[in-house]
């Protein structure tokens, strides 16, 4: 069965500069080349070195003439959040579209962080919301929209307040949840409290729905060494057209979100087929768990706490 095809319309962003977590492969490699296509600059900070470059040589093997800065971030280590800001603050340039997209998924055995929590709550959540908090005079100055990845799993399930690092039974799933709810509920408070307070900033929120990228396939750093079994799946699933996304239409919903004329602060873009598994992007309701403002607050005081960074 032939794939359905669909895409968006990226406006012209020259003169703005946007950064995107996770640039070096999969969706975030897709979104980062759009930018660039459309005119931004681009800041791509990545973990490895060697996969940034090879990312870069192939957004500018697509546009010869894409303006990207390669940068070091581990978004494992609030040390390397907080050098990758003070760099960027010591320059001075205003930051206009922040995509806060990259993310690790299900390591089969509990990780911690440099800072030792848990890995995914500590990588997908509290990094993109101290590298936020370190950026903030750069985003206000550039009165910045910034999208949050969320993901088909917040659909369900908790934050699991007394035990934010599953030290006592680590669950691969729900602390993958936990960690995109956790995004979810940022980037609506994030909207919240800079309408509160006057910062400037725009946020919302998008999700990929499902597609083979891969963050299900095998991946040595978080201890899988091989593809799961669900991956092969979505793989056969997405190569006939049927119910999930594909890389390249994984990254439309983000895109979307952070610029389109259309995208509402606030808003919550993803996939429009049933279950949003896959199909092209719009606007949707925020899944129940990440609808309680009381969650919201509580987790933004929580993470301030736990990260040592503050939104003045």
């Amino acid at each position: 069965m032939p794939r359905r095809q669909y895409d968006i319309t990226v406006p012209d962003l020259s003169g703005t500069r946007a950064l995107v977590t996770g640039a070096s492969d999969g969706v975030g490699l897709g979104i980062a080349t759009r930018l660039a296509g459309a005119g931004a600059e681009v800041i791509m900070p990545v973990r490895n070195p060697d996969k940034g470059t090879a990312a870069v040589a192939r957004i500018r093997e697509r546009h010869p003439g894409a303006k990207l800065s390669l940068r070091e971030l581990d978004l494992s280590s609030l040390a390397s959040v907080a050098a990758l800001g003070e760099q960027l603050r010591a320059a001075g340039a205003p930051i206009h579209l922040l995509v806060n997209n990259a993310g690790v998924m299900t390591p089969p055995t509990r990780r911690t962080t440099a800072d030792g929590f848990e890995l995914q709550f500590g990588t997908n959540h509290l990094g993109h919301f101290a590298l936020t908090g370190q950026l903030l005079p750069l985003l206000e100055a550039g009165r910045a929209r910034v999208t949050t990845q969320a993901s088909i799993a917040a659909r369900s399930g908790t934050i699991n307040w007394d035990d934010l690092s599953w030290e006592r039974s680590y669950d691969s799933m729900g602390s993958y949840r936990q960690s995109k709810i956790a995004c979810g509920l940022f980037g609506l408070e994030l909207s919240r409290r800079s309408r509160a307070v006057g910062w400037g900033i725009t946020s919302n929120l998008s999700h990929p729905g499902v597609a083979p990228t891969s963050l299900l396939a095998a991946r040595p750093e978080v201890g899988r060494a091989e593809d799961t079994r669900g991956v092969r799946v979505i793989r056969w699933l997405s190569a006939r057209g049927l119910v999930v996304g594909t890389v390249e239409s994984a990254k439309l919903p983000a895109l979307l979100a952070a610029t389109s004329p259309d995208a509402v602060d606030g808003g919550f873009y993803g996939p429009q087929w049933p279950a949003n598994l896959g199909g092209p992007p719009g606007k949707q309701k925020p899944w129940t768990p990440l609808r309680s403002t009381e969650d919201a607050s509580r987790l933004w005081a929580v993470s301030e706490e736990l990260t040592g960074v503050r939104f003045a």
